[in-house]
């Protein structure tokens, strides 16, 4: 395989439906390749430790998923795990070289939309290893812990209530940051952590948070697990509140090369920013083990 290309700085991707991408590569050519995928509400920013620490000797790309920072709305069809899986292989299509590998990390929302992919040719082609991050295949609603209730029917309903509310975020203030924390991030997470998600989580549009807590509302990836093959990680905060450390469990069951779960004590949902370190060294592992740069391959 030949050299990457040394692509840099900005980028705009289409998909398959025409919908245009913000992408974004660091770091140098010819290092090995991580792609960062975030979650609901939140876009590249969300990334920002990640990007600081890996580019040094990583070619670090990330992108905003459709609708998030500054990748355009879809249209009214334009939301769904399909359309996930869509912008993610045109983004591994634009930023690697044929035949290339890299680990592909994603967080929440994020990493459903590797799992959505999972049978995808670009990802069968560039996946050398995955992390998922904080996320579950199905049962978002039902198993959520957001509210302090007894699970079944009525919590379900009140979660689901709760989470497609369309009402705007407004700006962050001191109550905001206290619900999103609540919500959202470990009960000792630093005040400047909580302020970060704050102000990424409230510039996403109200209208493109509605439409993906729909497609979230009803998501079951199950049936597709098993064709994520590659080495899987993954991690969970033992706080999370939005998908608590029962869909690590399911996952690490599901997945045919899961590499088992790591679950970070007192961590929340929002874990990348929360605990950046512990998440980069997780990445970094498994460039490590999976990974050959083109120079590694001339070697041998």
């Amino acid at each position: 395989m030949s050299p990457a290309a040394p692509a840099r700085g900005p980028l705009r991707v289409t998909s398959a439906d025409g919908s245009s991408l913000h992408v974004e590569v660091h770091g140098p050519g010819n290092a090995p390749a991580v792609v960062l995928a975030h979650g609901w509400t939140c876009s590249t920013e969300f990334w920002a430790a990640q990007v600081r620490d890996l580019s040094a000797d990583h070619r670090v790309v990330v992108y905003d998923q459709r609708g998030h920072g500054r990748s355009p709305a879809a249209g009214p069809s334009g939301y769904s795990t399909d359309a996930l899986a869509d912008d993610l292989e045109a983004v591994l299509g634009a930023t690697l070289e044929a035949g290339e590998k890299a680990v592909l990390v994603g967080h929440s929302m994020g990493g459903m939309t590797l799992m959505a992919a999972g049978p995808r040719p670009a990802v069968r082609e560039h996946a050398a290893a995955v992390l998922l991050c904080s996320t579950g295949a199905s049962r978002l609603v039902a198993e959520s812990l957001l509210l302090p209730v007894r699970a079944g029917r009525a919590r379900t309903l009140l979660t689901r209530l709760v989470l497609g509310a369309r009402a705007p975020l407004g700006p962050v203030t001191a109550l905001s940051r206290a619900v999103l924390k609540y919500g959202t991030m470990g009960p000792g997470t630093a005040p400047e952590r909580v302020a970060e998600c704050a102000r990424i989580v409230h510039a996403c549009p109200r209208a493109v948070r509605v439409a993906w807590s729909r497609v979230l509302a009803e998501l079951d990836l199950e049936p597709g697990l098993a064709e994520l093959t590659v080495p899987t990680a993954v991690l969970v905060g033992s706080a999370d509140r939005l998908t608590p450390p029962v869909h690590a469990r399911a996952l690490a069951a599901a997945l045919p090369g899961c590499l088992g779960v790591e679950e970070l004590p007192g961590i929340g949902h929002m874990t990348p920013v929360e605990a950046p370190e512990a998440v980069t060294a997780r990445i970094r592992a498994l460039v490590a083990a999976y990974v050959r740069t083109p120079d590694q391959e001339e070697v041998v």
